[in-house]
């Protein structure tokens, strides 16, 4: 009886966690009150609840507000906005604010300064802590815990953020240096093991004793071994994965079965979110987390495409296995050339939904004025006044909170899936396309991402090193998977042989999992259904696709990498126009079993990139009705709770446009107007169309 009592109870709690408190779509801001110059706290709840925000998360950057002093306590500000934000009936998410440490802390204990590669950071910007370090820890177990026991039955709070866009910073101390040691023990059991796996007769870098195993900084350098610069990265990565489940573990010591706990993973920056961060293993770090949280930052303007959102939310939702995600993080005016056209404020909010989102968090609610950030502004400016960017905020607080039923827990059934791995981005960026090159790896992943975005090919994202589930695919791209175990090879043949389509590009499967490259005929175990092979490469300088065979015409280039490639079995689509190198294929494609395999062996053009990935959703039988709409039209959609599919139709230009409605009838509900199949339907620039099937 016991036995099925427990399985009852344990039922009851799983699905109290999962509803999350049946919480509506969540439309919120980041609030300090810390940082406001005057009060006005009473005043900024008047303005949310006018703009329909119902959640704010607080907390996250204040760790010397809160404790003054070593030991020393304050929540006085903590208290206040909880209950306010309480009384005027808006949620409450709180952050551990473990990312920016205090003056005294680092005063009192120098070493909680990250030592990297360059030395020892000095006081002064956040994320400057060594998140391995036992005085760190303590002081850092000891302030969640203060936060956690007072405002732990506050009943504001939905949910916790635990620290803020964690990485391990480059963390090489002498703990990390004993850590990794240990590791490398656990895992390779002898030297020989390690020797042997990493290559390390080379240079005379061959470790013959525990006790003279090399400092971090050092040999470790991926231009010296590429293979245990690697293993590092993905012990790094491991640091933050432990840190991020060691919080959590608190945190969950407190919170209620209904309150969530997230983080706000975020993406490998360039002046705004781009691709795979290298530092954090997501898929991991996100398995102690109720729900995967994501900070996405994009150009706007002129310069708005959507496709960061796009990716920020297909990432972030397959971190889960397809669950809903939290935006926790996204610009409102930003960065002064982020200030947006009127209609695409709204425009992103429902993009973020129709990827999966149930909640948009702007960062922040006002701007600051003064330090670091004084110019990346706010929903709100330095004057606190409304302004048009909050004015649009106001339309999408109202049709989020009418519609929330209707879209809140989107689920999307994708076939096509990016097959990624860490390990590959450390080991190809280890060498790139030659010494000194600055492409990386994801300039290679995201034009085929982007091409599948453009031509509304609805995404997931795969790890390559989880032993990932292929059968439920269709598809698959495989961009530069340098670095990969001979099981995730086998898998990937035997998914073409059962009836799957692979798009490779160049250099994956060339180097096994400890970055060795593979000493078979190229490119390895994945020409089994490939049907090509290769010995040599090189970087291409005037060399195009023979006779133009994609139609690219002024873009019909190569550059950066092209590999000679000889087919076995494959058919060849496009050979290269060069004197000397002519009769060597570029791209192939192999019937193996019952799929395909492609394989393209340079770096393209984006436009000859789009035609080839065009050519294998046609080949998998995947180009459909969503198929007919092309940038800037893009078209998403998903099955909401209700059971029935809404569609999304976004206009990503500054020109109206008039399309086809080619779906089943429904009603478009933000105008609450019925929508016959075939009808036209008028986009305004930057417009939106949300559709509720039948």
């Amino acid at each position: 009886m016991k036995k099925y009592l427990f399985l009852f109870l344990s039922l009851v709690i799983s699905k109290i966690t999962f509803a999350q408190n049946n919480l509506p779509l969540l439309f919120g801001v980041a609030y300090y009150d810390e940082y406001m110059p005057y009060e006005r706290l009473d005043k900024d709840i008047a303005m949310m609840k006018d703009a329909g925000i119902n959640v704010v998360r607080i907390a996250e950057s204040t760790w010397s507000t809160v404790e003054p002093q070593d030991n020393v306590w304050d929540f006085k500000s903590i208290d206040r906005v909880l209950n306010a934000m309480h009384k005027a009936g808006i949620k409450v998410i709180i952050g551990t604010p473990t990312y920016a440490i205090p003056t005294w802390l680092a005063k009192k204990y120098p070493s909680v300064l990250v030592t990297n590669p360059q030395g020892q950071r000095k006081y002064g910007a956040r994320q400057n802590m060594d998140i391995t370090d036992v005085h760190y820890r303590f002081h850092s177990e000891r302030v969640i815990r203060k936060i956690m026991e007072h405002v732990k039955n506050h009943p504001a709070i939905i949910g916790y953020q635990v620290d803020n866009e964690t990485k391990h910073y480059g963390t090489s101390s002498e703990n990390v240096q004993k850590a990794f040691v240990a590791y490398i023990k656990d895992k390779f059991k002898t030297l020989d093991a390690v020797n042997k796996a990493f290559g390390l007769d080379y240079w005379s870098n061959r470790i013959n004793n525990w006790n003279d195993f090399p400092a971090v900084n050092g040999t470790f350098s991926a231009s010296i071994n590429a293979s245990l610069n690697s293993e590092f990265s993905k012990f790094q990565r491991k640091i933050v994965t432990d840190f991020l489940n060691w919080q959590t573990k608190i945190v969950k010591e407190y919170a209620k079965p209904n309150q969530f706990v997230t983080q706000n993973f975020d993406l490998e920056w360039r002046g705004y979110s781009y691709g795979i961060q290298p530092d954090v293993d997501h898929f991991a770090a996100a398995k102690a987390l109720d729900v995967a949280g994501i900070d996405v930052y994009h150009p706007t303007q002129d310069n708005l495409t959507g496709i960061e959102i796009s990716l920020g939310g297909d990432l972030t939702r397959s971190m889960k296995d397809g669950k809903n995600y939290f935006v926790i993080e996204t610009e409102a005016q930003g960065f002064a050339q982020w200030v947006p056209y009127p209609n695409q404020l709204r425009l992103q909010a429902f993009s973020h939904v129709a990827s999966g989102a149930n909640m948009l968090e702007y960062w922040h609610w006002h701007s600051i004025h003064n330090s670091f950030e004084t110019y990346w502004k706010g929903l709100l400016s330095h004057d606190f006044e409304p302004n048009p960017t909050y004015n649009e905020a106001k339309t999408i607080g109202k049709d989020f909170a009418r519609l929330s039923d209707k879209l809140i827990s989107l689920k999307k059934n994708n076939d096509v899936a990016i097959l990624f791995s860490n390990e590959a981005l450390t080991a190809f960026n280890a060498f790139g396309f030659g010494f000194g090159t600055k492409e990386n790896y994801n300039d290679i992943l995201r034009p085929y991402y982007d091409a599948l975005y453009k031509m509304n090919v609805g995404t997931d994202f795969i790890d390559a090193t989880k032993n990932p589930d292929l059968s439920k695919y269709k598809l698959i791209i495989v961009p530069a998977l340098y670095a990969a175990s001979d099981d995730i090879l086998k898998k990937l043949n035997q998914f073409v042989k059962e009836g799957g389509h692979v798009l490779y590009t160049f250099k994956s499967g060339f180097s096994d999992e400890n970055v060795k490259v593979r000493s078979i005929i190229q490119p390895g175990i994945i020409n089994e259904a490939c049907g090509i092979s290769y010995s040599q490469f090189t970087i291409p300088q005037n060399v195009s696709l023979k006779n133009d065979p994609f139609g690219a015409g002024k873009d019909n280039k190569v550059s950066n990498w092209m590999e000679f490639i000889t087919p076995s079995t494959a058919n060849v689509l496009a050979y290269y126009e060069h004197p000397s190198w002519g009769n060597y294929a570029a791209v192939t494609q192999n019937q193996f079993g019952k799929g395909t395999a492609t394989y393209v062996g340079c770096m393209t053009s984006s436009v000859i990139t789009e035609k080839i990935v065009k050519n294998v959703v046609e080949k998998a039988n995947l180009w459909k009705t969503e198929q007919q709409f092309a940038f800037p039209i893009i078209v998403k959609s998903g099955i909401n709770q209700q059971g029935k599919t809404i569609r999304y139709i976004f206009n990503y230009s500054a020109v109206p446009q008039q399309v086809k409605y080619n779906f089943s009838s429904g009603k478009e509900l933000l105008s609450n107007e019925l929508v016959s199949k075939d009808a036209n339907l008028n986009l305004e620039a930057w417009g939106v169309k949300i559709v509720e099937e039948n």
